[in-house]
């Protein structure tokens, strides 16, 4: 006769049974479910599941923290997911996870960017835009809890009385949820990309700074020149605009750079925004420019220095020029040009 099988033990164990164990081993109470004495007296709770296919050992926490219906409990509901296809393992470690709020998320992205940013105004700009925007409206919500409506909170107040602000910080939001995203706390779409739905249209549009036209130009140079500004200052704001360069392109212009019997000036890639190196062709005029300063400059490495050999020149000196000439260029009617230059460059 075939050997008879007994019942599988159902709560076998009791609270007073438990505290009686002393033995190292492993004791079981039912349907997977054990406690097990370690050698050194500690006391645990151990389920036993089959998870996808897999037999699968699932800690549920020591005796002294976790009661026996306490794992009975736990038991019940971990061999419940497993039943239905889930992973009881996965959705222990997702209870653990924690979860940065919005404003974590944002300084987190905002502190693994900055070094790569070469403007100190647009780093200090892109997280004190969230902080006065967003922080105050979803900057404690989880970042994976946060959904269009939100962003929708953050952007309706300003999306048509500052249309520009509130561009930049729709980008930068999308910013902190594809990290979030990126980085395993998000899934699914981002939530910036379907709030433009349900904001009304923006009438004005991004336009470039204004431009002083070509035929005033000389009229403007001369004027230039006629200030009572610093020689290396007017030769730098010559040279700024016989090369189309950036301010700080020219006024951090080394001796070096210039290779004036070929008449190029080489811009190192670590003082261009592409972070690539520039070839600037130089007009006969430019080259006498650059010669001129040199001759004046000293020294030191910089073409156009400032009050000592050792530093260039201000990056407001063009602004400061330009404050001076308001008089003069009045006289040659491009003052309004002047004033709408003047105005984008502070």
């Amino acid at each position: 006769m075939p050997k008879a099988h007994g019942k599988h033990p159902e709560k076998a164990l009791s609270a007073l049974k438990i505290k009686q164990l002393s033995e190292p081993g492993r004791y079981v109470d039912g349907n997977g479910l054990y406690l097990v004495v370690d050698p050194s007296g500690a006391k645990r709770w151990l389920l036993r599941v089959m998870v996808q296919g897999k037999r699968t050992d699932i800690g549920l926490g020591s005796f002294g923290l976790v009661s026996l219906s306490e794992a009975r409990e736990k038991a019940f509901e971990y061999r419940k997911q497993a039943r239905a296809g889930g992973d009881p393992l996965a959705s222990k470690r997702e209870a653990k996870r924690v979860y940065p709020t919005f404003k974590k998320a944002a300084e987190i992205v905002h502190d693994e960017h900055k070094a790569a940013w070469k403007n100190a105004k647009h780093t200090e700009q892109w997280i004190n835009t969230l902080t006065h925007y967003a922080f105050p409206i979803i900057g404690e919500l989880r970042i994976d809890r946060i959904d269009t409506p939100d962003v929708l909170r953050v952007l309706s107040p300003i999306w048509l009385a500052k249309p520009e602000t509130a561009r930049r910080v729709r980008q930068r939001l999308k910013n902190v949820f594809d990290w979030a995203r990126a980085s395993g706390y998000r899934a699914g779409d981002n939530p910036v990309d379907g709030v433009t739905r349900g904001l009304p249209k923006q009438i004005d549009r991004e336009e470039h700074h204004a431009a002083l036209p070509f035929v005033e130009v000389p009229a403007f140079l001369k004027a230039m020149k006629e200030t009572n500004s610093n020689l290396l200052s007017k030769l730098a704001f010559e040279l700024l605009i016989l090369t189309a360069t950036r301010t700080s392109e020219t006024i951090l212009a080394e001796k070096h750079e210039f290779d004036l019997d070929a008449g190029i000036w080489t811009i190192p890639a670590e003082r261009m925004k592409a972070k690539r190196s520039h070839r600037v062709p130089l007009s006969a005029r430019a080259v006498e420019l650059v010669q001129e300063a040199i001759e004046f400059a000293g020294n030191g490495k910089y073409l156009f220095p400032g009050r000592s050999a050792d530093n260039p020149l201000s990056n407001t000196v063009f602004l400061q020029i330009l404050k001076r000439m308001e008089v003069s260029v009045t006289a040659h009617g491009f003052r309004s040009s002047f004033r709408d230059w003047a105005s984008e460059t502070t």
